[in-house]
């Protein structure tokens, strides 16, 4: 874990006992902090035995506090306990703030921050894999893998990748970012922020807590995204655009429009940190999809089963529905979507409708879903269940077809989160192999 003198003698509360709270009490502990925490759970407050004293920071007195640190999930737009901490004058932060103090105590480093809507854990991990093919020390953390206070700190010259949300970036003040990256805004998130306008600005933040001679760098491959670019001139500007398909053709798990955008920043920052040509390249081949993100789970008689559980929205999806077009007239994608909706729109996903041979709606949101790609005379099939989705699709699916989870939809209206929808899609589909055994067809 990362333990640091700049955390020594002083006081914090902790608010959360989740991952990213439980590491933010191990590592305040271990440097010498007297630390509180609090959490609902009893089974949370459990693990902080003998490291931390228990205490409520909507009961306790917060005065001579030195922060209180919250989990990202607490919604400071309405959580009373956000009232109490101005009152006392304590400042509310989060673990990547915690990480920010830290760093002059650290082994001299240097640290990539990645926002955004969508995309952000993609260009992360493949920024990370980049980094670690060149040979530098690198960690990967924030919003993605394991929180960053709970990793060992690099050696001198490493590099941390961290990805981060809006969320986090409002607990944060003082990242200083020698490279930082903005991919897209679109809406999400609208029940923490004012407005629209807000959530962006939440974003930009990021390029806020720079020194004027960090690099900063901006996808201008949307409105928003562009007008930021044009309030930063420092910015450095990169697009989709730039790469060229017949070479994208040869990163199997980096396929589609929203992987060209990851990898025309992924290859700036690359270029950013001194890493060579020769180095990315090779990255770019042997890089892996993550889980849940336009992730290949099968071939089962020449059908493709892709789980991008990951996109929560339709702005996320868009991208997904264009990564296989139809091929001689004839479409080819079997998608599956709904649960919990964000927005009563597919308007994003228009474009796309073209390559969807059939729709398969389920969760909460299938009756919606159903009615507007009905009214946009895309065929579609009502499921409410994944499982059920899955069949109907494979007894559809032609060879060279793909049957895509691609929700445009949060999960918790069926599944505890993303990943766990993206499990029950694979297990569906390992279930169709065990079904329809080698060279039968349907």
């Amino acid at each position: 874990m990362i333990v640091s003198d700049a955390f020594a003698g002083k006081r914090y509360a902790v608010l959360g006992l989740a991952r990213s709270g439980l590491a933010t009490v191990d590592a305040l502990a271990a440097s010498g902090a007297w630390v509180i925490a609090w959490d609902q759970r009893e089974d949370a407050r459990a693990q902080v035995a003998g490291k931390a004293v228990l205490g409520d920071p909507m009961e306790m007195d917060l005065n001579g506090l030195d922060a209180l640190v919250v989990s990202p999930g607490v919604p400071l737009n309405r959580h009373p306990v956000t009232c109490r901490a101005r009152a006392a004058g304590v400042p509310i932060i989060g673990d990547i703030e915690l990480f920010a103090l830290a760093r002059p105590t650290l082994p001299p480093h240097r640290v990539v921050g990645i926002t955004g809507t969508n995309g952000k854990s993609t260009t992360t991990a493949l920024i990370h894999h980049i980094v670690r093919v060149a040979g530098l020390p690198t960690r990967m953390g924030g919003n993605i893998g394991l929180p960053i206070l709970a990793q060992d700190p690099l050696k001198a010259g490493g590099v941390y990748v961290l990805e981060l949300s809006s969320y986090q970036i409002d607990l944060t003040f003082t990242l200083d970012c020698d490279v930082a990256v903005l991919l897209n805004v679109t809406p999400d998130h609208l029940d923490r922020y004012a407005d629209f306008d807000a959530y962006v600005a939440s974003k930009v933040r990021l390029f806020g807590m720079q020194s004027p001679d960090h690099t900063a760098i901006v996808a201008v491959d949307d409105d928003v995204t562009r007008d930021v670019a044009a309030g930063l001139p420092r910015a450095r500007r990169v697009s989709a655009a730039s790469v060229d398909p017949a070479m994208q053709a040869r990163w199997p798990a980096l396929q589609g429009p929203h992987n060209a955008q990851n990898v025309a920043v992924a290859v700036m920052v690359a270029q950013a940190l001194g890493i060579s040509d020769a180095n990315v390249g090779a990255a770019l081949e042997s890089y892996a999809s993550l889980p849940h993100r336009m992730q290949r789970v099968a071939e089962i008689d020449g059908v493709l089963y892709v789980n991008d559980s990951k996109a929560t929205n339709a702005a996320s999806t868009a991208p997904a529905l264009a990564a296989w077009p139809a091929i001689g007239g004839r479409p080819r994608i079997h998608w599956i979507l709904g649960g919990l909706a964000k927005s009563e729109s597919l308007d994003e996903c228009a474009a796309g409708f073209p390559n969807v041979a059939h729709a398969y709606t389920i969760g909460e949101a299938g009756p919606l879903f159903a009615r507007l790609l009905g009214e946009a005379d895309v065929p579609v099939t009502e499921c409410e269940l994944l499982v059920t989705a899955v069949a109907e699709a494979a007894a559809r699916a032609q060879a060279g077809d793909v049957v895509l989870l691609s929700p445009a939809c949060a999960s918790f209206d069926q599944f505890r989160d993303f990943e766990a929808r993206g499990d029950a899609f694979a297990a569906a589909v390992a279930a169709l192999g065990e079904k329809t055994p080698a060279g039968d067809s349907r």
